[in-house]
């Protein structure tokens, strides 16, 4: 069983940068994808970016250019560098971990609010 615990969110003015963590439990974590989710109320839960076991990563258009996803195997963290945040990118960010023929796991959420 991998247990995902996010931390890092809160309130910060629009423009400014947060930087999510995600810590994950287990040996696995290195050969997990992992991504970021958010939902805002009334939304439905909407992707945000993701990292392969290699590396490689995609983004939602809307944050591309200002949000940063990584991955320390060696801390089974990984993290969002978010930078110029808008009030738009309010919402409740969730950490995934995803495992090869596996149901995916979930981490309890952290709020980021951008006031403007």
């Amino acid at each position: 069983q991998v247990q995902l615990v996010e931390s890092g969110g809160g309130l910060v003015q629009a423009g400014g940068s947060l930087k999510l963590s995600c810590a994950a439990s287990g040996s696995i974590f290195s050969f997990m994808s992992m991504a970021w989710y958010r939902q805002a109320p009334g939304t439905e839960r909407e992707l945000v970016a993701a990292i392969t076991s290699s590396g490689s990563t995609n983004y939602a258009d809307s944050v591309k250019g200002r949000f940063t996803i990584s991955r320390d195997n060696a801390e089974n963290t990984v993290y969002l560098q978010m930078n110029s945040l808008k009030p738009e990118d309010t919402a409740v960010y969730y950490c995934k971990g995803v495992r090869p023929m596996r149901a995916p796991y979930w981490g309890q959420g952290t709020q980021v609010t951008v006031s403007s």
